[in-house]
């Protein structure tokens, strides 16, 4: 094959050095967009008038042509794995070539490769952002089909993985249904930066042709082109900025993924992943492994190595481009696509889950906090009623009792028959919450009519 700087060089490139220069397994991913790009190209050149309308089409048509190919994953056909190209660009820049001949050979004026390269990742890049949101919308919708289904039902909320206060499941699913919210916008955020067209910024320093760069930014559907050619060329601040959105996409599945396992276990007892997305075990015929929630939770650490490797890949890099940005799309692949399956598996394995109340675990004080405020509200300062009942708390304790089974008396001693044991149950502690957000039954139905809005 021949090198796109062949008048340059004196001798072959090396075997072993094409081998290990070459991108192409990884950038292939990019051979659609880099076509479309290229097709901008062309019709930026005809208006400079380095093209002629002729020549023009018949560029056009063979870029449509390879692109039908890509469609039907024969493009790559015929490349030799001995002597693969350098990456999809200069692949489709020879392939033009053996085409078209000179004409082939004459698109490539007035950008370089720095500048192709980064276009044709833009477009990837919008279109995975894309992709990115609706995996994640799937986690919230099936977030938010579990609410519903199960509205009425209380568990403990947990501080320090200690029973801490009960609340509706639902307003726990709604909990990372906001922080996935969250995580939507800033994919979004990340996105919207990295809408502008980089082509026509040339090797570093622009192009002496007069393209037309607001043009061909509407052609390919950008919202504006880059303003500093160096910049455009040199940086992957946005491609930073799209791992570290799906770090924290990431982030959040681990959470949710770690209380599936959790929640799951014969010790906790409060969730049930259907048979369809656990696995078994080769020597325990009794096991089922929540095997999803745990790959979910184990991937997070490969996305974070995605991001610590693209911010290590751009520190000290001096402008404009260095053949160090060639690694940027491996990692900034991987990190969306394994997003992608996280979001889209867990999503499955939660549509499929049922949930129940939690196992009994010893004496109930969940209701503590609720009744130090029940005397707040007779005028007993909180410090005060906070020490009493703890007081009470460590008696009940002792003898292996909860508050529900407090004496009358022993209530009584707290400030005056204010609150009778019967009534210290979970579904008083959730029902007298007045907060706006709480776990209030109105609140987690408001949160839910407000998620259900936002997926839409």
């Amino acid at each position: 094959m021949t090198e796109l700087w062949s008048g340059r060089a004196t001798a072959a490139m090396d075997r072993r050095l094409r081998e290990f220069s070459s991108s192409l397994s990884v950038d292939q991913r990019l051979a659609a967009y880099d076509l479309r790009a290229s097709r901008a190209h062309a019709s930026a050149l005809r208006d400079a008038g380095v093209l002629s309308d002729d020549e023009h089409d018949e560029l056009t048509a063979a870029l449509q042509q390879f692109e039908a190919e890509v469609s039907a994953g024969t493009f790559l056909r015929g490349v030799d794995p001995n002597e693969p190209p350098e990456d999809i660009h200069s692949l489709i820049e020879n392939r033009l070539i053996e085409t078209l001949g000179d004409l082939g050979a004459r698109l490539h004026a007035g950008r370089s490769r720095n500048d192709q390269v980064v276009t044709a990742t833009l477009l990837w890049l919008r279109d995975s952002a894309a992709a990115v949101k609706y995996a994640v919308r799937q986690v919230q919708r099936a977030l938010v089909d579990r609410a519903e289904q199960y509205q009425e039902l209380i568990i403990p909320a947990y501080t320090h993985l200690q029973r801490a206060q009960p609340v509706l499941l639902a307003h726990h699913l709604l909990a990372h249904f906001e922080a996935l919210q969250r995580d939507i916008e800033r994919v979004e955020d990340a996105a919207r930066r990295a809408d502008r067209c980089a082509l026509g910024a040339g090797a570093c320093s622009g192009s002496g042709i007069a393209l037309d760069r607001d043009a061909t930014a509407k052609r390919l559907g950008f919202g504006r082109v880059s303003l500093n050619s160096l910049d455009a060329v040199a940086d992957r601040d946005w491609a930073i900025e799209m791992i570290s959105s799906c770090t924290l996409v990431m982030t959040h599945l681990s959470r949710l993924a770690e209380e599936l396992v959790q929640w799951s276990s014969a010790e906790f007892g409060m969730a049930r992943i259907g048979d369809a997305w656990t696995t078994g075990s080769s020597a325990m015929p009794q096991k089922r492994n929540p095997d999803v929630a745990e790959l979910v939770r184990g991937k997070v650490g490969r996305v974070l190595g995605d991001l610590t490797a693209m911010h290590m890949m751009v520190k000290a890099l001096p402008l404009a481009y260095n053949r160090d940005l060639q690694e940027d799309k491996g990692v900034l692949f991987d990190a969306v696509y394994t997003t992608i399956a996280c979001a889209d598996a867990l999503a499955g394995a939660l549509a499929t889950t049922k949930f129940y109340e939690a196992r009994p675990a010893g004496p109930d004080f969940m209701a503590a906090m609720d009744l130090a405020e029940v005397l707040v509200e007779k005028g007993v300062p909180f410090r005060t009623a906070h020490h009493d009942v703890g007081v009470l708390v460590t008696k009940l304790e002792a003898d292996g009792r909860g508050l529900p089974e407090a004496t009358p008396e022993e209530l009584a001693s707290l400030g005056g028959g204010v609150v009778s044991a019967p009534s210290l149950t979970a579904r008083w502690c959730v029902e007298r919450k007045l907060t706006r957000g709480s776990t209030a039954p109105e609140e987690v139905e408001y949160a839910l009519v407000a998620a259900k809005a936002f997926i839409k």
